[in-house]
C-alpha cells in the first residue's frame, strides 16, 4: 500500500489498483480488486489503520472482473452502499447481463462464474452526482458505465480503465480491453475538457500521475 496526498491510499493488488479515501468523516473504498484480491486488501485496510467494518461506501468506476471481484468477500456493513453507473451497476446486481454482441460482453460472461455477488444495495449514479465530496462524470466506452469521480478538494481524479499509465505517460484503454475503443476516446478528450485542474490522476493499471495530473490528462486527450 502506498499514499497519495495523505488521504487517498493505493492497495496494489493483481495487476490493478484500488483505493482507499479518507472523505471527511467517511472511508470510501474505490474498486474493489480481483476475486483473489480479499485478503490483499485486508492488509492493505490494516496498514491504513482500518478494517472493513470501517468502509462507509464503495464507488465502481465500471463492471470489471478486476474491479467488482472482492465486492461479496469483503464483509461490509450491510448499510454501505455501492455506488455505480448503469448498465454497469445492474450487472453487479445480476439483474441485467451484458450483452454477447461484443468482445467484452462476451468476456464477462465468462468469468461470471468466479465473481460472488454483493448482498449489499447498489445504488446507480448519473453524470454529475455529487457523492460525498466526489463527484460522478460518465465516462462510456471502456464499458458502457464506466464512471470517473473526481475529488475536487482532495486534487484527484480517479479515472479507472479510461486510461492507464505505461511509461509516466496516459494512453487509452487497448482495444482488446475496451468495449468501444470510439466512444472511449470521445469520452478521454470530453473528461479532460470538464475536469478540474487537479494534481494527481489516479487509473486502474500503472502508477498514478501524482504531479501535474491535468496535463497528462491534457495530453493524452490531444492524442486521441
Amino acid at each position: 500500500m502506498t499514499t497519495l496526498g495523505g488521504s487517498v491510499h493505493r492497495f496494489r493488488l493483481r495487476g490493478v489498483n484500488a483505493y482507499l479515501v479518507e472523505d471527511g468523516d467517511e472511508l470510501v473504498l474505490i474498486d474493489a480488486g480481483t476475486p483473489w484480491d480479499r485478503d490483499r486488501i485486508f492488509r492493505g485496510l490494516a496498514v491504513a489503520g482500518y478494517n472493513p467494518s470501517d468502509i462507509d461506501r464503495v464507488l465502481l468506476t465500471h463492471y470489471d472482473p478486476d474491479h467488482v471481484g472482492t465486492l461479496g468477500a469483503l464483509g461490509l456493513r450491510d448499510s454501505v452502499r455501492i455506488h455505480a453507473a448503469e448498465p454497469d451497476a445492474s450487472y453487479v446486481t445480476g439483474d441485467a447481463k451484458p450483452s454477447f454482441e461484443t468482445h467484452k460482453g462476451t468476456f464477462h460472461h465468462l468469468v461470471g462464474p468466479f465473481l460472488r455477488r454483493p448482498t449489499n444495495p447498489v445504488e446507480p449514479i448519473d453524470d454529475g452526482d455529487e457523492i460525498g465530496g466526489f463527484v460522478a462524470y460518465r465516462t462510456p466506452g471502456h464499458t458502457a458505465g464506466h464512471t470517473a469521480f473526481v475529488h475536487e478538494e482532495l486534487g484527484v481524479a480517479f479515472v479507472g480503465d479510461m486510461v492507464r499509465e505505461s511509461g509516466g505517460k496516459l494512453v487509452p484503454s487497448p482495444w482488446i480491453l475496451t468495449a468501444d475503443t470510439d466512444a472511449n476516446r470521445a469520452s478521454i478528450r470530453e473528461f479532460a475538457e470538464q475536469c478540474p485542474p487537479v494534481d494527481v490522476v489516479a487509473m486502474g493499471h500503472g502508477t498514478p500521475i501524482e504531479e501535474h495530473g491535468f496535463g497528462a490528462l491534457k495530453r493524452v486527450a490531444d492524442r486521441v
